[in-house]
């Protein structure tokens, strides 16, 4: 399987950034706060803790950008996750951030 993170493999350039996130899933109501490292139109690339379960789709809320985007996971090696942007949703009643 080729690295996802190979710049090679890659068809989209994506912009580094540090940006502060929170992984937010509707069905528990949990929330994983993450670290956004570098991003595109079509994805971007999180960092999360190493124990933390990240779900197969969830929304990204980010506080700086006041944008939610609705993702689905891609790759996952060790605290970092790749994930695809589905489309946007406002941020959910219930988190406060």
């Amino acid at each position: 399987m080729p690295d996802p993170t190979n710049d090679d493999t890659r068809k989209l350039h994506r912009q580094r950034v540090l940006k502060g996130a929170t992984i937010l899933n509707g069905v528990s109501k949990s929330e994983i706060t993450c670290t956004i490292r570098n991003m595109h139109e079509q994805g971007a690339e999180l960092r999360v803790p190493l124990e933390a379960t990240v779900p197969k789709s969830f929304l990204l809320y980010v506080p700086v950008d006041g944008i939610g985007y609705l993702c689905e996971l891609r790759w996952r090696h060790g605290t970092r996750v790749g994930v695809h942007f589905t489309g946007t949703a406002p941020k959910p009643h219930w988190h406060y951030g």
